[in-house]
Formats: C-alpha cells, sequence, structure tokens
C-alpha cells in the first residue's frame, strides 16, 4: 500500500504546488507559445517518469527508432492500464495531445494541465460532440501536433487480448496523411488494475511499429484501417511473452 500512498501524495502535491507554475507557463506562453508548450510537456512527462520510478516499474522499448522526429503523427495503442498513459506519453518525443473521456474534463487542476497539452475531451455517448473532437484532432495535427488515441473506445477489463478497434478513431490520419504509430503495450496492468488496490513492480514491455502511411495502401486496406492496424499490434504483443 505504501506505494499508492506516495503516488496519491506526489499528484495532489504537485498539482497543488503546480497553480503557480500554470500561472508562469501562461505568462510566458503570451509571449512565445512554442516554448512553454515544449516546457509544460517536458514538466508532465518528469512528472510521470517519476511516477513509473515510485511505482518500481521496469519499462522495455522496442522500436522507438520507428518514431519520426520531424512530423506529427496519430499513435494508436491496446489499452489496458490508467498506467498506458503514463507509459506512452513519457516518451513523446515533441507536442503530443491525447484523446481522453470527457469525464476528466470536470477535474479541477488536471483538467487544465490536460488541456494546456492540447488533450481532448470526447463524449462517446454523443456522436455531434465526437466528430467535434475528432476535428479538433485533425487541426491539431496540421497545427505540428501528434495525437494519441487508444481505438479500442475503452479501457480493456476483459480476459481478451485486445477488444475490436473503432474505424472511426483513424480519421485523424486519413484526412491529414500523417503517419500513424502503431504501439504494443504488454503487462501494463500488472502495475495496478490486476491487483487493487495495490501498486506493485511490474515489467512492462512498450513497442513501436514501423508508421503506416494510409495513403499508401491498397483501397481494400484503408477500408479496414482499424483492423490492420489491430493486426500489427497483435504480433507484436505475440512476441513479447517471452520477453517477460
Amino acid at each position: 500500500m505504501i506505494r499508492i500512498i506516495l503516488v496519491l501524495l506526489f499528484v495532489i502535491l504537485f498539482l497543488i504546488a503546480g497553480i503557480p507554475l500554470l500561472a508562469v507557463e501562461w505568462l510566458i506562453g503570451r509571449r512565445h507559445p512554442q516554448a512553454a508548450a515544449i516546457s509544460q510537456l517536458r514538466i508532465v512527462q518528469w512528472m510521470f517518469r517519476f511516477i513509473l520510478f515510485i511505482c518500481g516499474t521496469k519499462l522495455t522499448v522496442i522500436g522507438e527508432e520507428h518514431v519520426p522526429r520531424d512530423v506529427p503523427v496519430l499513435y494508436i495503442g491496446n489499452h489496458k492500464s490508467y498506467f498506458d498513459i503514463l507509459i506512452t506519453y513519457s516518451r513523446c518525443p515533441g507536442l503530443t495531445g491525447y484523446i481522453a473521456k470527457d469525464n476528466l474534463a470536470r477535474i479541477p487542476l488536471l483538467s487544465v494541465w490536460m488541456r494546456r497539452l492540447n488533450c481532448l475531451f470526447l463524449d462517446r455517448e454523443d456522436i455531434k460532440e465526437a466528430l467535434k473532437t475528432i476535428l479538433a484532432g485533425i487541426d491539431n495535427i496540421k497545427n505540428g501536433i501528434s495525437m494519441c488515441i487508444f481505438p479500442e473506445g475503452t479501457r480493456n477489463t476483459t480476459d481478451e487480448q485486445m477488444l475490436p478497434f473503432k474505424e472511426g478513431s483513424f480519421k485523424m490520419a486519413e484526412k491529414t496523411g500523417c503517419p500513424i504509430i502503431p504501439m504494443a503495450i504488454t503487462n501494463s496492468a500488472e502495475i495496478f488494475e490486476n491487483h487493487l488496490p495495490r501498486i506493485k513492480t511490474a515489467h512492462v514491455i512498450l513497442e513501436y511499429g514501423a508508421p503506416i502511411y494510409p495513403n499508401e495502401l491498397d483501397k481494400d486496406t484503408k477500408k479496414k484501417l482499424g483492423a490492420h492496424c489491430r493486426n500489427i499490434i497483435k504480433d507484436m504483443l505475440d512476441t513479447h511473452q517471452a520477453m517477460l
């Protein structure tokens, strides 16, 4: 239980101590918006890495050379744990926004940081609002900001390796032509979800696949882009079992 107490204390202290920091970053952003954006990215990445350190998480990263450094991308991945966000966001080389559940927008301070980090909130019950979120994600990519979405649509709490991917998740890549970076995450639920309420040390594997360019795919594959990307992630996940 000591680890979860330490994590909660650290998060609460960060959010409270971060209030004046948010004000400073806002002032910087008025004159130098790009500098403020990068600064906020690095601050939160440090926070996430420190939380993973507290949790005793051992992370093996494979294929990071596949992630372009000079163009925005659409990250997609399987989703078993809340810690998937910490693990993947702490590795992003540049500005990246995540598609998050809309109920997170109601959490004080956390929602402010998320908006500063170009995160978007998705209402899965309202098709029109969901479409607006996807369109905002397209604008982000056009403005040089990568986006990340978990195409299963929710955290997978079943015994299945992955849930079906929602095809609408890929519109941000289809409409912008940006590369899709598949991410395979193995064993992240062993940090927390598999033994609530305790946090335990775990060996997590994060693998990045080669970029997928929607405009270079044949017509039939483009029609089932979600299934195509899911199969690529499945193949990566299958190879991880021998590494644990």
